[in-house]
């Protein structure tokens, strides 16, 4: 009777899952052609990722892509989100697909660059001359007491090529070995930069805030965030709009909008402050504050000889004709009656209607106008930041791995060019290979063999000093 060792038949199994990774699974994740294909599904994802818009909510892919008729004929608001092209950059498949992509670089190159740097580092001598045969460029010399290895040895070392030489008659030589190493360190990048990313998508966030100037807020309004984000949104510090304005063109047109923010900490207390504008955003804690919109908040009046009053007020629906804020103000106690308050800018001016609709009056920012037997001054418009903060753990990561990888295409330009020589039976062998820059290598492999062929000093005495024959 025979009895099965189960640790053994395990380890068979084990040694047999891994012959079949190795042999059926390997060869198709470290393939050039899938590696290429992976690369161009995200680099098509990526820009879907940037023309469909991120993070918005869904009445507003209802309005801006309709069923019918659908963008392309069969893309709508319906397919956007059941495929998460609304937030592309986090969703499983896209995160699996960088995953994918990672592995199958890392695979090619723990499997293709790393044993081929080894073997350049690794170096034979050629004992016969049947071995220079398969070079590409070869030559062979007759005079082996001026054109010699040590001869040689003096050129390539000119030329920056390493030298090793363990016998008088063998000589190999090398230079450019940094260019094998290119490959591997541009895999690295890539590898880090996907890390980045895969980690920003993971534990970053997106948020939108409107916040008229002189208020205080707190980050609440978050429009996309990954399964990690809750350490990155701001807890115990807040930040305040001192101040928010635009300047405009002589023509009337926006020329730039700033925000001037602080940052609170629990107590209060400023601890930073910073006046942000388009392209120069406050940072802080690795969170991000950028300008990017405006509108009008609130628009502060007095009647007759009453407090001053803030009211606020609305975007108008104009059907894409411009932006217009208004706002109702009573006149009377009892609301009884009031006028209508018009604004399309924050420059002061404003347009005042009565509840017919009739135009009043247009006054700017410390005018007055007489409505329904009261005097209405308007003492300032107040403005809105439009602010979308972001915090990417990931960046740091992402922009090491771009060093990374121009570093590599730099390294990768460099030629790893290898030369041989053997001294036997009276001759001089010499040959050499390059695996780039292909005519350069047989210009300087020319160069050099024309050096070697040229007499030496006591030759040309020789020469100089033979009778010549009459």
């Amino acid at each position: 009777m025979t009895i099965e060792n189960p640790v053994s038949e395990k380890t068979s199994i084990w040694v047999a899952l891994g012959r079949l990774l190795r042999q059926e699974f390997l060869p198709v994740l470290t393939d050039l052609r899938l590696a290429i294909l992976m690369l161009l599904a995200i680099a098509l994802f990526s820009v879907s990722g940037t023309v469909i818009e991120q993070g918005q909510s869904v009445a507003y892919y209802q309005a801006n892509y309709p069923e019918h008729p659908a963008l392309f004929g069969f893309l709508s608001w319906k397919v956007i989100l059941i495929l998460g092209l609304d937030h592309v950059y986090r969703t499983w498949w896209f995160l699996a697909l960088l995953i994918f992509f990672g592995t199958s670089l890392t695979a090619c190159t723990f499997t293709r660059q790393l044993p081929a740097l080894k073997a350049a580092q690794r170096w034979k001598y050629y004992e016969e001359p049947r071995q220079f045969q398969k070079l590409a460029l070869s030559a062979e010399f007759d005079n082996v007491e001026t054109t010699n290895a040590t001869t040689l040895q003096t050129l390539l070392q000119k030329r920056g090529y390493k030298v090793f030489q363990e016998k008088e008659n063998t000589l190999y030589a090398r230079k450019g070995i940094i260019g094998r190493i290119g490959p591997i360190v541009v895999h690295i990048g890539i590898v880090m930069t996907l890390l980045g990313g895969i980690w920003g998508a993971m534990t970053g966030f997106v948020a939108q805030e409107i916040v008229a100037s002189g208020d205080t807020f707190q980050v609440k309004n978050i429009i996309d965030a990954g399964p990690f984000a809750l350490a990155q949104i701001p807890k115990d510090w807040s930040v305040r709009v001192n101040r928010f304005w635009i300047d405009y063109t002589p023509t009337g047109g926006i020329d730039q909008f700033y925000s001037d923010l602080s940052v609170l900490d629990n107590q209060e207390q400023e601890v930073d402050r910073k006046t942000i504008f388009v392209n120069s955003p406050l940072r802080y804690r690795g969170v991000t504050f950028y300008q990017t919109d405006w509108g009008i908040a609130a628009i502060r009046v007095k009647l007759n000889n009453s407090p001053v009053f803030q009211i606020p007020m609305a975007p108008l629906n104009t059907n894409g004709q411009g932006r217009i804020w208004g706002t109702w103000i009573p006149t009377k106690p009892d609301l009884s009656a009031g006028v209508s308050i018009l604004a399309k800018d924050l420059q002061g001016m404003v347009l005042i209607y009565d509840a017919n609709g009739k135009l009043i009056d247009t006054v700017r920012a410390g005018m007055a106008a007489q409505v329904n037997g009261v005097t209405l001054k308007i003492l300032d418009i107040v403005g809105s930041t439009g602010l979308q903060i972001k915090a990417d753990p990931g960046i740091p990561i992402v922009y090491s791995g771009f060093g990374l990888l121009m570093l590599g295409v730099v390294m990768s330009y460099f030629s790893h060019s290898q030369i041989w020589a053997l001294q036997k039976d009276g001759r001089l062998y010499v040959g050499g290979k390059t695996n780039r820059a292909q005519v350069t290598f047989e210009r300087e492999i020319l160069e050099i063999l024309d050096t070697l062929s040229l007499p030496t000093k006591d030759e040309e005495k020789t020469i100089a000093v033979e009778p010549q024959s009459v």
